[in-house]
């Protein structure tokens, strides 16, 4: 039977979406299983009570397998957030149920603004919670969240992405992972911390996160493609003696081993509690930069291996691409460098 250009694409497209669904599950199942989701809580909540960076070792593992799982949302977005600017009683609340794969997630997100240091997205104090009305964009497995962390001109507000005046539509993500524009009209919510600070709180812990899981994607497929050209045979050599492969490879490297040492550092500030705005901002730029140019060399390096969805290349690909845009692409990053140097 002969298939049109249209008709491969669904067909392919709908193989990589079984095959996501199916290691999203399982794979998340395990996490739980193994108690890696519980490491950041306060230890009368069972956990460890592991700093951002001791979180981030596990979130670079994930990116280091470019595992298609909720870790970076749930852990990243969700749980060290809650532990930093929650009280007692909301962690409890919270965070009991995650040894059995709860997930959270937040919205960092909206129309043309990411990480927006005034929140277009209003909460206005009613009764006992807050009425919430707002649009953001680009919130990753938000349908399955236990709650979303909304960053609102009063400050970080909890939501029940199944509570009235919550409206989800799905929106296309390069690695396919699930992700949503959400409208929030009236939705009831639960302040987790008011004021600036707590956005900002919750923007430092997140983009230190996503700076773990990028070194962790990047160092990755970079181990990935030298496996392939140490095995991988041209007129009867390997591929990696051949001077301008091994050239290009040797750039990738670098440009790996600087993002860990960037992303290691803002995480650290972080969790030291120091000023870490400079190192957080150099560390977003190298990802939305450098990081999806390093991983088109390393395609090229693959050839047409590289595209292929039974072939992991094109997860740690396209998971850059998508957190290259979470935190608002180069040019963005580099106006905010730009910025604060200018203002030494």
């Amino acid at each position: 039977m002969d298939f049109t250009r249209d008709e491969t694409q669904e067909a392919v497209a709908q193989v990589a979406a079984g095959l996501l669904a199916r290691d999203l599950d399982a794979l998340w199942a395990a996490f739980a299983d193994a108690d890696l989701l519980t490491l950041a809580l306060p230890e009368r909540l069972g956990g460890e009570g592991l700093s951002v960076t001791d979180v981030g070792a596990l979130l670079t593992e994930v990116g280091r397998k470019a595992a298609q799982v909720p870790a970076l949302a749930t852990l990243g977005f969700g749980v060290l957030p809650i532990v930093a600017l929650g009280d007692d009683a909301q962690q409890d609340a919270l965070l009991t149920g995650l040894a059995d794969g709860r997930t959270f997630t937040a919205a960092l997100a909206e129309p043309g603004a990411q990480f927006p240091a005034r929140p277009s997205v209003t909460a206005v104090a009613d009764g006992d919670g807050y009425s919430v009305t707002g649009r953001v964009l680009a919130v990753p497995f938000a349908e399955r969240a236990h709650r979303i962390l909304v960053p609102t001109d009063t400050g970080v507000v909890l939501v029940d992405p199944g509570t009235a005046g919550v409206t989800l539509t799905p929106t296309p993500s390069a690695s396919g992972s699930p992700e949503f524009a959400i409208a929030f009209d009236g939705a009831r919510g639960e302040l987790l911390a008011a004021g600036d600070d707590g956005v900002q709180t919750l923007y430092r812990i997140a983009l230190a996160s996503i700076g773990a899981v990028a070194d962790g994607l990047l160092s990755g497929a970079t181990v990935l493609a030298g496996e392939h050209l140490a095995t991988r045979h041209q007129f009867g050599k390997p591929l990696a003696t051949f001077q301008a492969v091994s050239q290009q490879i040797a750039d990738v490297y670098v440009t790996s081993r600087t993002l860990h040492v960037s992303a290691l550092a803002a995480s650290w500030r972080v969790s030291e509690g120091l000023d870490a705005q400079d190192d957080l901002d150099v560390m977003a730029y190298w990802i939305a930069a450098e990081v999806p140019a390093a991983m088109q060399v390393l395609h090229h390096l693959h050839g047409g291996i590289g595209v292929d969805v039974t072939y992991p290349l094109h997860r740690y690909y396209s998971t850059a691409k998508d957190l290259a845009r979470l935190v608002g692409g180069a040019s963005y990053r580099l106006d905010l460098v730009g910025a604060r140097c200018s203002s030494i």
